[in-house]
């Protein structure tokens, strides 16, 4: 995919309550924007505009449910998601790892002197 997506993709869950709602619809196996905003503080119509950042990035999909909408977790973009998140993690570490290496080299010289 491109970088794009990911951005819009790490733009969607870089938001704390859209990370709850993907809690607790993996907990519970999916729901509305009744049943979670029942359990946010924010209004159904706050929730129900989460759901379509999530949706439009693929984390969810929705079928009708009624006069609702039932929304899931797609565990595969999630999956892709924690990837991601796993292997910029990865790189930053190799950086601080280096980074180190340098400071503790500048100080044994510093204290060489």
């Amino acid at each position: 995919m491109t970088a794009a997506v990911d951005d819009d993709l790490w733009s969607a869950v870089g938001d704390p309550t859209r990370r709850r709602m993907l809690d607790l619809l993996l907990a519970e196996g999916g729901g509305t924007a009744t049943s979670l905003s029942e359990q946010l503080p924010v209004t159904r119509q706050a929730v129900a505009k989460h759901l379509g950042v999530l949706d439009r990035v693929g984390l969810v999909h929705a079928t009708p449910a009624g006069r609702e909408r039932r929304y899931r977790v797609d565990e595969a973009q999630l999956a892709r998601a924690v990837a991601q998140l796993s292997s910029v993690g990865a790189a930053w570490d190799a950086r601080l790892r280096r980074i180190k290496r340098i400071a503790e080299a500048i100080q044994r010289g510093q204290d060489q002197q």
